[in-house]
């Protein structure tokens, strides 16, 4: 795989740092997790191909252990705010002088500076800072909550991974590692730049919600069907908007034009009322294999199961029978092998891991003794 041979140091945090790390996993690299003792489970269950060990990095020999492993890991993730590393004296100034080749990502709501770097705050709140919330939501309402994809993972996790894998590529040239200042509110706002670029093209000039791609045109938007399913359309150009008319029964020359908005609303309420006269297997029917633009609103029970994805295997099954999307993009020499076992219990490598950095029998016991680290492994069940 792509990353094999690339070690991974992850401090167990939430959602956007176990993203990260759970790619370069799926794309081949060592990842280890790192995760304070009294933790029973991972509640992101974004574990998968990772080793998992427990240490307490409050105590000193807890510290001596991760810069140990530090010492020899390409890459590092940073989960907590601002300064926690500092204190605990793992800051990069230190691991990177026993390292020099460590590529230190530090993963954060707000960025390493800035008056807000070291308050907490959650997905809405960085998407509401970076500028993009003020633009999702339907007109007159609220700005609308979206899932917390867009700083988390998409902004947060993805981005960070990104720049992991440049900092990689740059380090073949020069040897050395960097710091990595991922922030979610400005890698939001960069996942954003279309609609920063976009602003005087006229697709926005209208208020919140009735735009042409934020659900103010009626063939850019979603409908209900009648068995309680949803159809989405998104016929932008005029040749696909001809095909869904065909589709829909109607014709063209006894319809308002395409981009008259003031129209807008009044053919919401036609194209609404004609969706919910067939379920979403009849509109299927209709429209599938065809340039229309109009495709059914999978839910999760259905997703595994369409056609398309099937083509693909777009999806994979682990050993709990447990369904997960498979992991994109697909390389076409070095493609992504992700593991189909369960993920690991916290702890359960603590003693592997610490073997492999030399530590001896003895003072693993000893380590587990003083409640510096922490080993769970499966116990059959005779």
């Amino acid at each position: 795989m792509a990353l094999r041979g690339i070690t991974v140091v992850e401090l167990g945090g939430l959602a956007p740092v176990p993203f990260c790390g759970m790619v370069l996993a799926d794309f081949g690299a060592q990842v280890v997790r790192v995760d304070r003792p009294g933790i029973r489970s991972d509640v992101s269950r974004l574990a998968r191909g990772k080793r998992s060990l427990v240490v307490d990095l409050k105590r000193p020999r807890g510290v001596a252990v991760l810069r140990r492993l530090c010492a020899q890991a390409d890459v590092m993730l940073d989960p907590f705010r601002p300064g926690v590393m500092e204190k605990l004296q793992l800051g990069p100034e230190i691991l990177q002088k026993e390292n020099p080749r460590l590529i230190y990502a530090r993963l954060s709501g707000f960025g390493q500076s800035g008056r807000f770097s070291k308050v907490a705050g959650h997905d809405i709140n960085f998407v509401a800072l970076s500028g993009v919330l003020s633009r999702c939501g339907r007109s007159g309402e609220n700005p609308y909550v979206p899932l917390n994809l867009l700083a988390d993972f998409g902004g947060g996790g993805l981005m960070c991974t990104l720049g992991i894998v440049m900092a990689l590529f740059e380090r073949t040239r020069s040897g050395k590692g960097q710091v990595i200042d991922a922030s979610m509110v400005e890698g939001t706002a960069y996942l954003s730049s279309f609609l920063w670029k976009t602003q005087e093209t006229g697709l926005w000039e209208q208020p919140r919600g009735q735009n042409i791609i934020d659900g103010g045109a009626h063939f850019y938007t979603t409908y209900q069907t009648a068995d309680g399913g949803f159809m989405a359309v998104g016929a932008l150009e005029p040749q696909f908007y001809e095909l869904l008319i065909k589709g829909l029964g109607l014709k063209s020359d006894e319809l308002p034009k395409q981009m008259s908005i003031k129209d807008w609303p009044e053919m919401k309420k036609k194209f609404a009322d004609i969706f919910a006269k067939k379920t979403k297997a009849e509109w299927c029917q209709i429209f599938d294999g065809t340039d229309a633009c109009v495709t059914p609103v999978l839910t999760f029970e259905e997703v595994a199961h369409h056609g398309h994805n099937k083509d693909r295997g777009s999806f994979i099954t682990d050993t709990e029978q447990r369904v997960s999307p498979r992991p994109a993009p697909l390389l076409s020499n070095t493609p992504a092998l992700p593991s189909t076992k369960r993920d690991p219990f916290l702890g359960e490598h603590s003693e592997e891991i610490l073997k492999e950095l030399g530590f001896s029998q003895k003072e693993i016991i000893q380590l587990q003794l003083d409640n510096i680290i922490e080993i769970h492994k499966l116990r059959a069940n005779v």
